[in-house]
């Protein structure tokens, strides 16, 4: 029996405006190009970290398990086509669900090695690099010292989750005035 890979494994870690240039430009050279996107994601004021997106390929609801900032989580989602994005908003607005942020974000996204990388930059919020790799529940700690490692490979450091948590809800706070 082949088991779920339903557990998204991520280690982050903000950097500068010049390193994203310089790794945007290594990747270039050294990964496998996945897609460039603009993404639109609303987070909903929900028992569960639950979103809805629109880039430039699709709309979807997805939902985290588990803490904001985890290295590891459940991850549920499911895909519409890019024009249902506000009957998707109308959706959960009319349940009851407050959107909370909205974030807007260019992504580039690479294969480099197994391992899916995203080079970011969100508005009013920084430039962030993501390694992720899919998981089981079992493998899930090997992976992310899987990640780890990688990231120790381009001589980065990993951000604390405090420092997450702490420019998150300040982002959360102040999103409105940042975008």
């Amino acid at each position: 029996m082949t088991r779920e890979k339903d557990i998204e494994v991520e280690v982050r870690s903000f950097i500068s405006a010049e390193k994203y240039l310089e790794l945007l430009n290594f990747f270039q050279k050294e990964a496998a190009f996945v897609s460039e996107d603009n993404q639109e994601t609303y987070y909903f004021d929900a028992p569960q970290d639950l979103r809805i997106q629109k880039n430039n390929f699709f709309s979807k609801i997805w939902m985290k398990r588990g803490r904001i900032h985890d290295d590891c989580r459940e991850e549920i989602e499911i895909r519409f086509p890019r024009e249902d994005f506000e009957k998707l908003e109308k959706l959960f607005v009319s349940l009851g669900f407050a959107v909370q942020i909205k974030w807007f974000r260019k992504r580039h996204t690479f294969q480099w090695e197994k391992v899916e990388v995203m080079l970011d930059f969100t508005k009013g919020y920084g430039h962030i690099i993501e390694l992720e790799k899919k998981s089981d529940e079992a493998e899930k700690e090997l992976v992310l010292q899987e990640l780890k490692e990688k990231l120790q490979q381009l001589s980065l450091p990993l951000t604390p989750k405090e420092e997450f948590d702490q420019r998150y809800q300040y982002y959360k706070e102040h999103w409105r005035e940042l975008v």
